[in-house]
């Protein structure tokens, strides 16, 4: 029941920061927030999935875009910054994996004494005493 309680703070917690979280990669990892200024690029900006960094060629060089919140604006970066942005992701998501894997592992040992599975019951539980 704690566990289940913890996962749904988690989950409501997660879907309010998911965006800002994601920018906060991409922005340190080296992304410009870049103003799609022309009606060309406003016409590139909308073809492009949102909320997935796509790989782009303008004028013969390679570029990471993804359309940010606001309109006709979005984060683009390089070669170098990607692969910056992916290390952190994947840093982020360990992490986010072992605290889960320790809240479990908390939630599990609470269920357990050293007498077994419940405190008057021993291995055997109350029905064999």
């Amino acid at each position: 029941m704690i566990l289940s309680a913890i996962a749904l703070l988690v989950l409501a917690t997660g879907c309010a920061t998911t965006e800002t979280a994601k920018t906060d990669l991409l922005t340190t990892a080296g992304f410009k927030l870049v103003n799609a200024d022309t009606p060309k690029k406003q016409e590139l900006l909308k073809t492009l999935p949102t909320g997935q960094v796509s790989l782009i060629t303008w004028k013969g060089k390679s570029f990471y875009v993804e359309p940010a919140a606001t309109p006709n604006q979005a984060y683009v970066g390089t070669v170098k910054e990607f692969h910056a942005y992916e290390e952190l992701r994947l840093a982020r998501q360990m992490r986010n994996d072992h605290l889960m894997a320790a809240q479990m592992s908390y939630a599990h040992m609470n269920q357990w004494n050293a007498w077994g599975p419940s405190f008057y019951g021993g291995f055997y539980g109350p029905y064999y005493r």
